[in-house]
């Protein structure tokens, strides 16, 4: 049976850390499927940085900056994926729509959450979704970021509503915010 666990939290709160030490907690074939694009020397050095911190024995990784519900129906020999992290994945659609001289709508959005959510279902095991709380700051000064914080909190919200259960993390602490037994 399928078990869906979203983590968030704010920058550099630990969320990434927590969701890889209860991943690796369970017996299983682990993905860890990695969703930031390498843009310029400073991603390529924090990517590194990412990567070390796994041990390579626990971990198979997927780097997917786009089509997350695809790897997750397509890599059935898994059975835990930690998707670290929403926050890039949903960055990567905005700056791939823009590129296309297109906009995402709230609907579109809420449209790829829902072929998560359903891709997430589908797994003989379970899924660590990590995101980034984005809308506990101030209403951001340019147009394109308050849309991006308005449509990463939609995503949130539908995914913590499908969820099994949800941890906020702060200052490395984790915080159940909906508990359906796992963690």
């Amino acid at each position: 049976m399928a078990r869906l666990v979203l983590i968030t939290g704010g920058t550099r709160s630990g969320k990434s850390e927590y969701a890889r030490s209860i991943a690796e907690s369970l017996p299983g074939l682990r993905a860890f499927v990695a969703t930031c694009l390498a843009i310029d020397d400073e991603m390529r050095r924090r990517i590194k940085k990412h990567q070390e911190s796994r041990p390579k024995s626990f971990w198979e990784t997927i780097e997917e900056p786009f089509e997350l519900a695809a790897v997750l129906r397509d890599q059935r020999q898994f059975n835990i994926f930690l998707i670290d992290c929403l926050t890039l994945w949903l960055n990567n659609q905005l700056y791939r729509a823009r590129e296309q001289g297109q906009t995402l709508s709230e609907n579109q959005v809420a449209v790829m959450a829902e072929n998560l959510i359903e891709a997430c279902s589908s797994i003989s095991g379970s899924a660590f979704l990590v995101t980034n709380e984005v809308g506990s700051g101030i209403v951001p000064e340019h147009q394109d970021a308050r849309l991006f914080r308005d449509l990463m909190g939609i995503c949130n919200q539908l995914i913590a509503r499908a969820a099994d259960e949800v941890v906020l993390v702060t200052c490395g602490l984790p915080l159940k915010l909906k508990n359906g037994g796992i963690i």
